[in-house]
């Protein structure tokens, strides 16, 4: 199976300081967190998160997908119910371990984290907490001992949670589409991971749901590697391949690994595992 190589890690946008990573209680983890997250809604990130997840499982790292969309899409997709004992009150205070709600899907050294309706309020019961933004990273110390890796599929917006997510994560994976909207929520996440102290993030940007024969897609996708080439250089295309993951409800490398999909979201993974931070 050929890989793309990875590329260089991704440089800082004109303009924002050079990030440095706060010290952080849980460092000392072994457990490595990967957010899914973008802005946006509808650029493809709960299929990426439930295909990566797989694929890391399938690398002999114990995985935990936590959905953290009060939608529960990832949930959905991997045969999952909701989270009957779930609580983001109880989750926030303490009252309720994250190991006790573990759901199995099926697929070896992949377990699951189901969504919750409840997590619509993560913002307000963190917002009451004292460290508000290290409230996600609390939560998750139980599962050090339980998974190597943690996806984490977000919810679209900037929120409370999501300065939770970014102070958490060892990598931000970024789904763009191509088109200038979408450019620019990338930048506000950069400026906001800037503006919130926590401009040293491990942020992996790339092009998602791409369609070549669109005259835009090609015009964004060449004028922002020019500007940043360091954007992974795999591109997730707009197939119905892939939309078809909702109707299997299966990660794509599962029921199709020798297909063309099944192989950009292995270069995806690749390129992805060769730029995390150490451990």
């Amino acid at each position: 199976m050929d890989l793309l190589p990875a590329a260089n890690a991704l440089a800082p946008l004109a303009g924002i300081a050079a990030p440095q990573r706060p010290a952080r209680d849980y460092h000392a983890r072994v457990m490595q967190i990967l957010a899914v997250t973008n802005i946006k809604g509808g650029v493809g990130k709960t299929t990426t998160a439930v295909n990566l997840a797989y694929l890391a499982a399938a690398s002999a790292r114990r995985t935990t997908l936590w959905d953290l969309d009060p939608q529960g899409a990832s949930t959905h997709l991997l045969r999952g119910e909701p989270g009957i004992q779930a609580s983001a009150k109880k989750l926030v205070k303490g009252k309720l371990d994250l190991s006790e709600l573990i759901a199995r899907t099926g697929y070896a050294g992949l377990d699951l984290l189901p969504a919750d309706l409840s997590y619509r309020d993560f913002d307000i019961h963190m917002s009451e907490r004292k460290h508000r933004t290290g409230q996600l990273l609390k939560m998750s110390a139980p599962l050090r001992e339980l998974c190597d890796t943690l996806v984490l599929d977000c919810p679209p917006g900037m929120s409370l949670l999501s300065e939770n997510v970014l102070r958490a994560a060892d990598a931000i994976i970024v789904p763009v589409l191509p088109s200038p909207l979408s450019l620019r929520m990338l930048e506000q996440l950069y400026e906001f991971a800037a503006q919130s102290g926590w401009t040293d993030r491990c942020i992996l940007p790339f092009f998602s749901m791409v369609d070549r024969r669109k005259s835009l897609h090609e015009e964004t996708i060449a004028s922002t590697r020019a500007r940043f080439p360091d954007i992974l250089l795999t591109e997730v295309p707009y197939w119905s391949e892939i939309e078809r993951m909702t109707v299997r409800r299966a990660p794509l490398p599962a029921f199709a690994p020798r297909s063309p999909a099944a192989q950009v979201y292995a270069n995806l993974w690749a390129e992805i595992a060769a730029r995390l931070p150490p451990p």
